[in-house]
């Protein structure tokens, strides 16, 4: 096995809180030694032990590798023209998905794999080591089950989103709908997934509904997170902690018994400020979740209508700037709050143990994602120990 010593690490953020320096376990002064995949050693320069190789970082901070853990790749066409109105005053609603369904369908599997591995690809180049990414264009139950399919060729973290809005031709059925979607469909596609999704909404699935479709996915192994409270109030985060979901992703209009209920759980508060971002939206309200104690997360939401980004330093910029999240919340909630999002304990991190996924950003602390903001910083990404 070959060891590697990086080294000349001006900060590195760990995310090890045995490092007594806050919850980011910063070390100055740093290197890292990996084995194979993963971390083997972390510290300080001068305490490195011998290895077979080096990499000089250059003075350079290092971060984990981002955890995206909310994003929708598999998909074809393009919604430039609705984005265009919606900056142009008319205002979001659910009902757009449709327009992508139909150019999804209609999409050959070869199209849909390329476009999945291009995002991927995008992402990466901007520090991304690990990317959930689901279903939800296609609904129907071919479409859907290779949607699955193509996704889980690029990635192992894989969600069913057959409930993303009712598919056109149940319109006038939505009974029958989710019938579908927790019958025929699930079998279909639970094999190609780890995770079930629902977008609990108006203008999608009610509480009952939502459910109905979580309830049905746990039954086959395949654990919950939810698309929650995103445009509107409704009971989409309390389901989500009732039902012991990974996360509750978007949680923009919440009540103080929502809160309550995330910070008293295990279910992450994912937030995705793309999305605010690209409908004019009102901000999540990180500080009230991190002050009453909830875990939050940051993802991308990286989706063609509502949020069209695949940059995680831009997310964390608009969490410090427009969430009232600090430069260190923010990275922390991109890195080890997408991991506990995706209850991985293996990335998010590093630390003896983890998997080598590290960010090389041209610049002396990882303050400067925020600090500089949509300045390309990341440099050099290294997934599972080998530079990607």
């Amino acid at each position: 096995m070959t060891s590697t010593l990086v080294h000349n690490i001006t900060t590195l953020v760990t995310n090890d809180p045995t490092w007594e320096t806050g919850p980011l376990g910063l070390i100055q002064n740093a290197a890292l030694v990996i084995e194979d995949q993963t971390i083997a050693w972390v510290g300080r320069s001068q305490d490195a032990p011998p290895t077979d190789t080096a990499h000089d970082a250059h003075g350079r901070a290092v971060i984990p590798g981002f955890v995206d853990s909310h994003s929708h790749l598999v998909f074809a066409g393009d919604r430039t023209q609705e984005f265009n109105a919606r900056m142009s005053g008319q205002a979001y609603a659910a009902g757009g998905i449709r327009t992508t369904v139909a150019a999804t369908r209609a999409a050959s599997d070869e199209e849909l794999g390329d476009n999945v591995a291009r995002y991927l690809a995008e992402a990466l180049r901007q520090g991304t080591t690990t990317l959930e990414t689901k279903s939800g264009y296609g609904l129907t139950v071919h479409d859907e089950a290779r949607a699955l399919r193509i996704a889980a060729e690029h990635t192992d973290e894989v969600t069913y989103l057959g409930a993303h809005i009712v598919a056109p031709e149940y319109a006038d059925d939505p009974a029958g709908y989710v019938d579908l979607v927790t019958g025929e469909m699930l079998d279909a596609c639970a094999p190609y997934a780890r995770w079930v999704d629902v977008f609990c909404e108006k203008g999608a699935f009610d509480g009952d509904q939502a459910r109905a479709v979580l309830t049905a996915g746990k039954a086959k192994g395949l654990m919950p997170r939810v698309h929650a409270n995103q445009l509107t109030y409704g009971p989409g985060v309390q389901l989500a902690v009732e039902l012991e979901a990974a996360s509750a992703d978007h949680c923009t209009h919440l009540t103080d018994a929502d809160v309550d209920a995330l910070a008293n759980s295990r279910t992450v508060a994912t937030l995705l400020p793309g999305a605010e971002f690209s409908t004019r939206a009102q901000w999540p309200d990180a500080r009230r979740l991190l002050d009453a104690g909830a875990t939050v997360a940051l993802s991308t939401d990286c989706n063609p209508g509502s949020s069209f980004t695949s940059s995680m330093p831009f997310c964390v910029a608009l969490a410090v700037r427009d969430m009232k999240m600090t430069p260190d919340e923010a990275i922390w909630s991109a890195t080890a709050g997408g991991a506990a999002a995706l209850r991985r304990t293996d990335i998010g991190r590093l630390a003896p143990g983890a998997r080598a996924d590290l960010a090389f950003l041209d610049a002396p602390s990882h303050v400067h994602l925020a600090y500089r903001p949509g300045v390309p910083l990341v440099s050099e990404v290294w997934r599972a120990g080998r530079r990607a």
